[in-house]
Parts: C-alpha cells; structure tokens; sequence
C-alpha cells in the first residue's frame, strides 16, 4: 500500500486513509474503508453496489458507511474521493512501502500505541495509587463486559494467584448489580474496570450501581475522554489499534500486567502466595515441562 512518493507526496491509499481516520466504524463498515483502500485506483468510480460486492456487504451497509463519515450518501462521498484525486496513479512503491500491507501497518499503530502507553508510565504516580487501592480492597472485583471481558478475566486470573478474594464479573444482566452490592457488602473498597469500544449500556449502568455502593472506580480505557471518564475516580488510558475489522488491545492488556506488577509490590505476602500456587500446580502435575 503507497503511503508517499519519493518527493513527499501523498498517495491514493494514504489519502483515503486520512479521509476515514478519527471516525468510529463498525466492522462491517471499516470492512468497507478496507475495500477501498486496497482498491484506492478504482474507488471513485464504483457504485455503491460495486462497492458493496467488493466489500461483501449489502448496498444500504454502503450508505450508513457514507453517513457514519457525516456525507448524505454514497455519492457525495465518492465526490470526495475524486476531489481528493484517490484515482490518481499511484507513485512507484519504495522498498518500505511495498512490503506494508495492511496487516503490517495495523501491527505498526500497535507498536506506536505501545510506546505511547511507555511515554504515560514515566510517571509512575497513577499506577501507584492504582495498585494500592486495588490492593487493599478484599475483595476485589475486576469488571469488564463484551469487547473487555477478555481483559478482565486475564488480569483476574493472574490477580488470584496473589490476592486472597478476586471476584471476576465479565457477564452482564440483572445479576451484575446484585454481585457488585455483595462485593460491597463483604468488604470491597474499590472496582477495577476494563471499558473498550464499544461501550456496553449495561456497563455505564453497572459503574452507577459501584458508585452508590462507595466504590472507587479504577479504569484502563481506550482514552481519558471515553464515556466511563465521568464515572471513574481513576483513569489510566491506553488506545486500542482500529486498523483491522475487529479492535485489537495489545496496550490496555500491557497496561493491565503493569498493573498487576505494582499491585504485587503493594500486596503483603505475594511473593509466598505466588511460591505457594507454583508448588501446588507442580504437585498436582497442571503443567507440561
């Protein structure tokens, strides 16, 4: 994919990808962006149909992405892209250039997200306080619904093995609220929280529920001006990579086992609570060698 010709300037591919960035699509939308950035020559001159067929999608998926770009329609944004002049030939690819596809550039936003996310922990204050009130509180209840659960649930894996009391709710429903009051109730002081795009609705309900009961609401999101930045008491950011069809979260997943790191130093006893759990795993034989 053509990013730049030797003289600097930018070409069709790189121009529909200015043209769609700092917009949230859904999948099936970002699969049409997809499309049309691989066919970046042609992409002006397609009917929403063919755009469609090229994308696999259906031609009314191919409006709705037009007007998630704020267009009226697929027309006025394909007269965007031949103003933009994406029809133009490409420039001959550089070495670089040739060998960047989209899943290479996709692990390369990753990579620049990772070094963000290490420029934000020089200071080490935020994880500090974090991990000293996730610490102290028994239990601790690590929350995080549908895109997040799968953060949620890694970091309460490791947390048990040097907490004493990890309650891991990753499932919504009516049951949630009730789980966060027994929390409450049995002692817990704060709520860590996983909050990725997109937000769940019963999730913003859950954090008002954690609040009520007195909780101190500690959360890694996507960015500190995502929608739970208003419920939480704690921020700790770190994006999320939107270049393939599905997010991808290597930082809020790095920032979480940063966490959980300071979270060990703050725990009396974790190091022979970690001792402990390997001793009995080799005993009972939980692991090939």
């Amino acid at each position: 994919m053509t990013a730049t010709d030797e003289a600097g300037t930018v070409g069709p591919s790189a121009r529909l990808l200015q043209l769609f960035e700092g917009h949230r699509l859904t999948p099936t939308q970002r699969r049409i962006a997809h499309s049309l950035v691989r066919h970046a020559g042609e992409a002006p001159f397609l009917s929403s149909v063919e755009v469609a067929e090229l994308a696999g999608v259906s031609q009314p998926s191919v409006t709705r992405f037009a007007v998630a770009l704020g267009y009226d329609g697929y027309p006025a944004l394909r007269k965007q892209l031949r103003e933009l002049g994406a029809g133009e030939p490409a420039a001959p690819e550089t070495p670089d250039d040739a060998v960047r596809n989209e899943h290479q550039q996709a692990v390369l936003a990753e990579i620049e997200h990772l070094r963000h996310l290490a420029e934000l922990l020089a200071d080490p204050e935020p994880i500090i306080r974090a991990a000293r009130l996730l610490a102290a509180s028994r239990p601790l209840p690590v929350l995080g619904l549908r895109a997040a659960s799968a953060q949620a649930r890694g970091f309460a894996y490791f947390a048990a093995k040097v907490h004493p009391d990890v309650r891991l709710l990753d499932e919504g429903g009516s049951m949630l609220a009730d789980r966060l009051e027994q929390a409450t109730a049995a002692g817990a002081t704060a709520l860590l929280c996983f909050a990725l795009p997109r937000y769940p609705r019963e999730l913003m309900d859950a954090l008002v529920v954690a609040r009520e009961c007195g909780l101190t609401v500690l959360t890694v999101a996507d960015s500190a001006f995502s929608p739970v930045a208003k419920l939480s008491d704690l921020m700790l950011p770190a994006a999320v990579g939107t270049g393939l069809v599905f997010d991808t979260a290597c930082a809020p997943m790095m920032l979480g086992r940063v966490l959980l790191q300071t979270m060990c130093d703050e725990l009396p006893g974790a190091e022979a609570r970690l001792e402990a759990v390997e001793h009995a795993a080799a005993a009972r034989g939980l692991f090939l060698e």
